[in-house]
């Protein structure tokens, strides 16, 4: 755009004749914001006796079409039209002259441009199929024709018309009208000039004749929420992560370490951006030796109290911690220091904000029509429309999308059971079975396949993880063999039990013994996930430490005891932030940890950083010993040695690599030593040596530990079992 001279006069030839007029019909629908087609009435065409131009500028003195350097100014038509006839054979190359009170500004006429979409994503979008949608819907920057500008493009099949309103047309979208493409819902509209940084919206006439704007549904970047406008944004980070990728895919998930640390990005440290948490976050979990960060949802959510769960835009990172290559450049910060990004995902529901997705085009659309079962009854949310094919493409090329644009290593999808069940929540007469007469809700059953099937064919060394609470089959089963096709899934019967167990007094636990053991029941129905959440220090259910019985001492002994008995289960871990150094406290998603319990100054800094220390040396005996990782979903690598000594509060079981050798855990969760307790281990290890003892005084505990060899004799060990502590013996050299 250019400020230009208007005062000069008109040139001596072509003197521009009166446009044939439109017909009312047209006009109308066209002012209103109703029209399928504008760019047969805007824009260049022939007509007997030459080429009409025809503009729709509102609030402009005067609009004049530039040929050659010359202007030939049009005539005003009422209502913000411009028209003129010249006497032209063929439609020429032209710019826009158009005045305000302001001053004038040169532009290239959007209505002259062919569709910037190709007729294959139009087929795709249709299908379904279109596994890259992101690079099809949405604003994209791009040099079209020959000139640079934004494609916009929106799903909105049951609208009468679109418009793109933004900051460039102060908020008034009645100058840029799109254009519906045929039958696939897609409108279209090539904005020369208007680049990154622009923000916008759609205003959208439904077929009811409301009109309304709404955030666009693709948008890969948003405003700082409270602001709801949706901004224009294209890539510029460099990455350099091309050895990590190279190498996760080496090794299936469930055969390899895999100790991750959930973290609430906003929370972790408050008031840090994505570019200063890559500066501390991916040292910190490497320090402690986790594998992976798993972070809950980063996708734009309008209410912070949500923690992320209501999502209005599932292309955007949100905005409170920076623009979308800040988010690069914090997962390439953590690949280059050999930490995995896991990204909570969430297609269960979304929130009824009435700029986002719900009723998006004035009819459900993304939700089912039926409102019994659009309205997700827990949260006050809406269920998307899974058995709808545009939809369905939404979410799988979104779960694509992050992992591809982002460098994701993995999805953990959230409330699975709540999209697979219809009588989710429900009582009886407010849901119908499915087409067998069942409950289950095939459409979102078929949904989580082909989500799956989708990001594992393209993204090599991905997991996608269900958070599924029920006991559905074959959720981590191959989706060619009937199952749903996850890579891992959380076990939260393993968590209920665990939990249930350790927070009775320990004169109690031998009643409540089998809560322990039966996880062993189903340990390998499923790829599982040990997972210690933030869903399980929240909402009054206590820090993990504040869950124990008995004094601060106990406690503490109690969570390293159970840490140490997690680690060594068949499973991956999960542990919440906070808990690795024992806040007493609940989460505070306004607070986050409390990170002053460490500080040297705090009269109790060593009982917490002994927990921290422990943390850390799970981590790091764990990633040194395939025994604990190599075979968690083979039952070969596990068996019990002690499974039934109740009264005693003692668990004792082995754990074996490919190569058979052993990790011996003992838990004691009684409060008392236990002196020469025998446990039979065979007689295939000649001695065993103590690789792990959380009752260790740099810990926090009594340092009832044993620096010497155990030999077996007759096939048993003698050992002295610390108080509520977990033991890890290994193979002596």
């Amino acid at each position: 755009m250019a400020l230009r001279d208007t005062s000069q006069p008109e040139p001596a030839g072509r003197r521009p004749l009166p446009a044939p007029a439109l017909d009312p019909a047209d006009r109308e629908r066209l002012l209103a914001g109703a029209h399928h087609d504008p760019h047969a009435l805007l824009g260049a065409h022939p007509v007997p006796g030459g080429i009409a131009f025809r503009a729709l500028r509102p609030f402009a003195r005067a609009v004049s079409v530039v040929l050659d350097g010359e202007r030939h100014r049009l005539l005003s038509e009422g209502d913000g039209l411009f028209a003129a006839v010249l006497a032209l054979d063929t439609i020429p190359a032209y710019t826009l002259l158009v005045e305000y009170a302001e001053g004038a500004q040169e532009v290239h006429d959007p209505y002259r441009f062919l569709p910037a979409l190709g007729e294959l994503d139009l087929h795709l979008i249709s299908e379904g199929r279109h596994e890259q949608l992101w690079k099809a819907l949405g604003a994209e920057p791009m040099t079209h024709q020959g000139v640079a500008g934004t494609r916009f493009t929106v799903w909105a099949p049951n609208a009468r018309g679109v418009r793109v309103a933004g900051d460039f047309t102060f908020w008034d979208g009645t100058a840029f009208p799109m254009r519906s493409l045929g039958s696939s819902g897609v409108w279209e509209l090539f904005l020369p000039g208007i680049g990154e940084g622009a923000t916008y919206k759609f205003e959208i006439t439904s077929q009811y004749g409301h009109r309304f704007l709404k955030a666009d549904p693709m948008a890969r970047r948003t405003e700082m929420p409270p602001a709801t406008a949706s901004v224009v944004t294209a890539s510029h980070h460099e990455w350099g992560d091309e050895e990590w990728l190279a190498r996760r895919a080496k090794t299936p998930v469930h055969e390899a370490p895999f100790s991750v640390y959930e973290v609430h990005l906003p929370s972790w440290r408050p008031g840090l951006t994505y570019r200063e948490l890559a500066e501390q976050l991916p040292a910190y979990v490497r320090d402690l030796g986790f594998t992976h960060v798993e972070l809950m949802p980063v996708a734009e959510h309008p209410f912070g109290p949500s923690w992320g769960y209501q999502v209005t835009s599932y292309y955007a990172p949100t905005a409170r911690l920076g623009s979308p290559d800040d988010f690069r450049y914090f997962v390439d910060a953590c690949h280059r220091s050999g930490i995995g990004v896991i990204m909570d995902w969430v297609p269960a529901h979304f929130p009824k904000d009435d700029w986002a997705l719900a009723r998006f085009d004035g009819d459900p659309l993304y939700e089912p029509g039926d409102d019994r079962r659009a309205e997700h009854p827990d949260w006050g949310t809406y269920e998307f429309d899974y058995a709808r094919t545009e939809v369905r493409n939404f979410l799988v090329a979104n779960a694509v999308y992050w992992c591809e644009e982002f460098h994701i290593d993995g999805l953990r999808v959230d409330a699975v059971a709540s999209m697979l069940y219809l009588d989710y929540s429900r009582d009886s007469g407010q849901w119908t079975p499915n087409a067998y007469g069942g409950r289950e809700d095939l459409a979102a059953m078929a949904f989580l396949q082909e989500m799956n099937a989708t990001v594992y064919r393209r993204v090599p060394g991905v997991v996608t993880i269900a958070e599924e609470s029920t006991a559905w089959g074959g959720v981590t089963r191959p989706t060619d063999t009937g199952g749903l096709g996850f890579g891992l899934k959380w076990n939260m019967g393993w968590m209920h039990d665990s939990l249930e167990y350790v927070a009775h007094e320990p004169v109690h636990r031998k009643y409540h013994h089998h809560e322990m053991t039966f996880s062993m029941v189903y340990a390998y129905s499923e790829n599982y996930v040990l997972p210690i959440s933030h869903d399980e220090v929240v909402h009054g259910k206590q820090a993990l430490v504040s869950k124990m019985p008995g004094d601060w001492w106990q406690r503490r002994a109690n969570v390293r005891a159970y840490l140490g008995f997690m680690w060594a289960h068949p499973g991956k871990q999960l542990l919440f932030m906070g808990q690795e150094f024992v806040q007493g406290a609940e989460w505070s998603y306004e607070h986050g940890p409390e990170w002053w319990l460490l500080d040297p100054g705090y009269c109790a800094a060593a009982d917490h950083r002994g927990v921290q220390d422990l943390v850390r040396d799970l981590n790091t005996v764990y990633r040194a010993t395939p025994a604990l990782w190599q075979r968690d979903t083979d039952p070969g690598g596990f068996r019990w040695v002690a499974v039934d000594a109740a009264d005693d509060n003692v668990f004792a079981f082995l754990r074996f690599d490919e190569e058979g050798t052993p990790l011996l855990a003992v838990s004691n969760f009684s409060p008392v030593v236990r002196h020469d307790y025998r446990l039979g281990v065979g007689d295939e290890v000649p001695a065993w040596r103590e690789t792990l003892n959380t009752d260790a005084l740099r810990y926090g505990g009594s340092d009832v530990t044993r620096a010497d060899p155990v030999k077996p004799e007759d096939g048993e060990i003698r050992l002295t079992l610390p108080p509520l502590a977990t033991v890890w013996l290994t193979p002596a050299p």
